[in-house]
């Protein structure tokens, strides 16, 4: 049997890739990070491996691995997130202060924040990304009207 895709509000459907966007989804994360750390991109220079694992137009669940010594240059994201470390130990450099978190520990940043993500040795980490409204056009709409 299979799960209907997503509906939007509007009462669209989501077409891309419906089966991230399960109004049921269930994960083995152990499983799952086997599978990455199996993968070409984990052999490639830029040391890092990620799966998305849901997808729904307001809210991503990402599973990142990254080797020993290897980052995510400074960025931001038009969003609320969070950061959960599986294993290993990250840092997280904010614009006036660096946070270390280590497995098992969560941190959340609030919207828009730019930051810089680094392995301190092989690390996982799920990243939740959650915007406002559920389309693209909504979310630039909230965009504009917050500035």
């Amino acid at each position: 049997m299979s799960t209907p895709a997503y509906r939007f509000p509007s009462g669209k459907e989501l077409t891309r890739l419906p089966k991230l966007a399960s109004p049921l989804l269930r994960f083995n994360l152990p499983a799952e990070l086997r599978r990455l750390r199996g993968e070409a991109s984990w052999r490639r220079v830029t040391g890092r491996s990620s799966k998305t694992l849901a997808k729904y137009p307001d809210f991503h669940i990402v599973l990142v691995l990254m080797k020993a010594n290897t980052q995510m240059n400074k960025h931001h994201v038009d969003a609320r997130i969070s950061i959960y470390c599986l294993e290993g130990r990250l840092r997280v450099r904010l614009l006036k202060q660096v946070v270390e978190v280590p497995a098992g520990e969560l941190i959340a940043l609030d919207y828009a924040i730019p930051h810089k993500l680094e392995a301190l040795e092989e690390s996982a980490f799920l990243i939740t990304i959650s915007w406002p409204g559920g389309t693209k056009e909504e979310r630039h709409a909230w965009k504009q009207s917050m500035s």
